[in-house]
């Protein structure tokens, strides 16, 4: 046997799955491929894009995210019924996570609601539209037995800032947590933050999911990227084209920060450097409930660096073009702006265990209770892995991995081009003002891709 046989084999054999919960991402098999050629492409696209924007005519950009006025839909009474529906499946899931089987792999619970919830619905709402409105297992019930008006008013100075403090407590759960996964675990806390947010609306009426419930604003931000909006205003456009219709609005740039942060240290904290930083052997990893402490300190700090970093170079972009903007302004508009990188994140990590995840989800629902029923008659079944062992599989998954960093950098460049030549009003002034911004950008599709491409041993 040749020597780049053996070494092939060895490294195949490091590839091949472990037992996994059903939202982490095993990605070591990227290493057989020539990553660093991807890399210097990719940053070389975006870097591309960047000093396009100082000689291309504008209009080119504007039509990119124009946008043509549609009637409003209204579905009120449809959403009801999708709402009740989606509690009756909330319902039974919560069951199965209290009383079906133990293993994560096999129960309804954690696969649907992070397969199925966390993974793909979310990712589907940034091309399809606001689904949590459909989905959400609240406002069903609210419209039936609610109050016909809100016992108190929520005030409008609170934004969606608490939702961006869960969206931090969630992320700490679903990083730092010994077993996030775990059914009853799981099932406990959803039936717990139901019950929190069905006694929030019934006090504060539709505003507290609004402003205060994590659901309604995870989806109501990626849905800023779809094409077509049905609900007023409604309209059709570029993808992005609500971004650039939304007023500048602090709070929800800032939570669009946060999903960036904590997408960019979720594939950070699975890294062989990360795990050298805090002194792990990536080879005999202890448990997650070992580096609970590096874990949330680590994420803390990501997203503190992400802000920092954000902040600096939109105050240097207003004193390179000498724009007169409130700071504050600048900042909420153009945080947007980074929502189609925190969508290519969020989909690049996980695809590889939403490929997985998928098939188990497939297999409990054709067993919900794990009696060794068959109901979707499926049988005979087997969730494979197949496709991390062969490297023409293995070629494309990354190439798609990669592909989708690179789009969603060119994207925010465009968009963040568009939306600070709406504030300031001279598109060469806007390029100019978003120049920090842009380097930023491409320093941050080689982090993109860097992550990708980094050996993961947690």
């Amino acid at each position: 046997m040749t020597l780049w046989k053996f070494l092939l084999i060895v490294n195949l054999a490091f590839v091949c799955p472990h037992r996994a919960a059903a939202h982490v991402s095993e990605q070591g098999f990227v290493l057989l491929l020539p990553t660093g050629a991807y890399i210097s492409a990719g940053v070389a696209v975006v870097a591309a894009t960047v000093l396009s924007l100082f000689v291309i005519p504008d209009r080119l950009v504007q039509r990119l995210f124009s946008a043509r006025e549609l009637s409003p839909v209204q579905a009120q009474g449809l959403t009801t019924v999708t709402s009740v529906l989606s509690l009756a499946a909330l319902c039974f899931v919560i069951y199965i996570g209290l009383f079906g089987s133990r293993d994560p792999l096999s129960n309804l619970m954690p696969l649907a609601f992070w397969t199925v919830g966390w993974i793909m619905l979310l990712s589907l709402g940034a091309f399809l539209g606001n689904l949590w409105i459909w989905l959400n297992p609240w406002m069903g019930l609210y419209r039936a037995i609610g109050p016909a008006r809100p016992l108190m008013t929520l005030p409008a100075w609170v934004g969606v800032w608490p939702a961006t403090l869960t969206l931090l407590a969630f992320a700490a759960f679903l990083l730092a947590d010994p077993a996030p996964d775990d059914p009853t675990r799981l099932a406990m806390l959803v039936a717990g933050y139901w019950c929190y947010v069905f006694a929030g609306l019934i006090v504060f009426g539709p505003a507290w999911c609004d402003q205060i419930e994590l659901g309604h604003v995870l989806f109501r931000a990626f849905s800023k990227l779809a094409p077509l909006r049905l609900s007023a205003p409604a309209g059709i456009g570029g993808p992005g084209w609500q971004v650039v219709a939304q007023p500048a609005c602090l709070a929800m740039g800032a939570f669009a920060l946060m999903m960036l942060g904590i997408g960019s240290f979720d594939g950070l904290n699975e890294t062989f450097w990360w795990l050298g930083v805090i002194g792990v052997n990536p080879l005999e990893f202890p448990g997650r409930s070992a580096v609970i402490v590096a874990t949330l300190s680590g994420l803390l700090c990501s997203v503190f660096a992400l802000f920092a970093s954000f902040a600096l170079v939109v105050w240097l972009g207003l004193r390179i073009a000498a724009a007169k903007l409130r700071f504050l302004q600048a900042f909420g508009a153009l945080a947007l702006c980074v929502l189609p990188i925190a969508l290519v994140y969020h989909i690049a990590h996980y695809l590889t265990a939403f490929m997985v995840g998928i098939q188990y989800t497939l297999a409990a629902v054709s067993d919900p209770f794990a009696t060794g029923a068959d109901y979707l008659g499926l049988e005979p079944f087997r969730v494979t892995t197949g496709f991390f062992n062969r490297i023409d599989t293995v070629r494309l998954i990354w190439t798609a991995q990669a592909g989708l960093v690179v789009i969603g950098h060119v994207w925010s460049v465009l968009l963040a081009h568009r939306v600070a030549t709406d504030l300031i009003g001279s598109p060469r002034q806007a390029a100019f003002a978003t120049l920090p911004l842009s380097i930023f950008m491409i320093a941050y599709t080689f982090l993109g891709l860097w992550l990708l491409a980094a050996p993961k041993g947690a």
